[in-house]
């Protein structure tokens, strides 16, 4: 099976230095040679050609890209212009945008939301950001997190209980719905609901009226509802392991968080943002970080996400002396020691190729598979070829040690005499 190898600049170099050395090292042209060197230029004429279309195909590429970058940027301004609160920073991820624009029609309504998304995402900042910019925004914003209560003490969290409804209630209790009357209420990693508390909630959803534990009476309530979730509820709600009623009754209006690995152009933003929020809790000078750091926070992964991110940079600025390095990053995180001074050495300024060192490689390459394709013609013969090609053998012997060349390893075995059969 042949192999395909990708047309770049270093090898149409290769192909030119293959045509070159042909031509240098011959004493006399038959015409065998000539049209073998013919045969030669024409494929390098059908790269270039091809290399030309490549070029094109990227530049149009390149075009629609800043394109596509300029209508992100002018949709993630019009947002600012509309006067759209966001606490904090976004980038122009055109699935952010989307998310975020999607937000901003939702929040003028009392509509449910429901927002999925990877754990660290920012999927309570964005309910923030609904509540801002709802007709609740001077009333209450409730969060709860659905995963840190017990099912036991669920009920009495949401909905409050009266004196004496079990042992410890000593005196009338406000639940998080009553709470939130009139605002919006933050039901976070609803997905960890058991199913008997989610039977309690859908009721008080569709109904819009809660009671204490312990009361028979009906307390009517105004809360929005906005939810969130790392899990996929629709597929827990086909496999009976989430309420299908309540899937509905929360999902009027979805919207997805893209992970952060999908928004690298928000990193730096974020780097800035974090740097400031923690010189400012630290009470301190903003922290610097090495161009090797900045690096790598720029091209890691972040399995947590925006939070992840965070962390680091207040880890960062407590540890360091104003100046963070590789080494105050968490240890389980940090690259290889080996893997940095790889780094630093083959490619200290982030850009380890050259127009010398490809065009070098180039004519290496071409050299050594010009003496290959002699050694071949004259059966791995040193002397012989050093002789075809007006060479002193001692300096073709030094040329094929150079190259790795194993002379031997051209020549033919010869095949034993087939005996006769009498």
């Amino acid at each position: 099976m042949r192999t395909f190898k990708p047309i770049s600049y270093a090898r149409l170099l290769e192909q030119i230095e293959i045509v070159r050395s042909g031509l240098r090292w011959s004493t006399t042209l038959d015409r065998a040679g000539i049209s073998r060197i013919l045969h030669q230029v024409n494929k390098l004429r059908s790269e270039v050609l091809t290399y030309a279309r490549v070029e094109k195909i990227k530049a149009r590429k390149s075009e629609r890209q800043i394109k596509e970058h300029h209508a992100a940027e002018e949709r993630r301004q019009a947002l600012l212009d509309r006067s759209f609160v966001f606490e904090g920073v976004f980038g122009d991820n055109p699935k952010l945008l989307e998310t975020v624009e999607t937000v901003e029609k939702a929040a003028r309504t009392d509509l449910p939301i429901l927002i999925e998304g990877e754990s660290g995402t920012g999927k309570e900042l964005l309910a923030k950001v609904i509540h801002a910019n709802s007709t609740r925004s001077q009333k209450a914003f409730i969060s709860v997190n659905c995963g840190a209560i017990t099912s036991t003490l669920l009920e009495s969290e949401l909905f409050g209980h009266v004196k004496g409804a079990f042992t410890g209630s000593i005196k009338d209790r406000k639940g998080l719905f009553e709470a939130a009357d009139g605002g919006t209420i933050f039901l976070d990693e609803v997905g960890e609901l058991p199913l008997e508390s989610q039977v309690k909630l859908l009721r008080a959803l569709q109904s819009g009226e809660i009671q204490r534990v312990g009361s028979d009476d009906p307390i009517q309530v105004d809360t929005r509802i906005v939810a969130a979730t790392n899990r996929d509820l629709y597929e827990m709600s086909m496999n009976r392991q989430f309420r299908e009623d309540l899937y509905y009754r929360i999902s009027t209006i979805t919207v997805t968080i893209p992970p952060l690995r999908e928004r690298k152009d928000e990193i730096p933003l974020l780097i800035d943002y974090f740097s400031g929020e923690a010189a400012d809790q630290l009470k301190q000078s903003e922290v610097k970080l090495t161009p090797r750091l900045y690096n790598f926070l720029h091209d890691y992964a972040y399995r947590g996400n925006i939070r992840e991110l965070r962390n680091i940079i207040y880890r960062v600025a407590c540890l360091s002396d104003g100046v963070a390095d590789i080494i105050h990053l968490p240890e389980h995180i940090r690259p290889d020691p080996a893997d940095r001074a790889t780094s630093q050495k083959v490619n200290p300024s982030g850009n380890g190729r050259t127009l010398e060192s490809v065009r070098k490689k180039a004519v290496d390459a071409a050299e050594k598979e010009f003496i290959e394709e002699k050694l071949r013609l004259v059966n791995g013969n040193v002397t012989m070829l050093a002789r075809q090609l007006d060479m002193n053998r001692s300096y073709l012997q030094t040329l094929l040690k150079k190259r790795g060349i194993r002379a031997k390893n051209y020549k033919q075995q010869k095949r034993p005499a087939t005996p006769v059969a009498k």
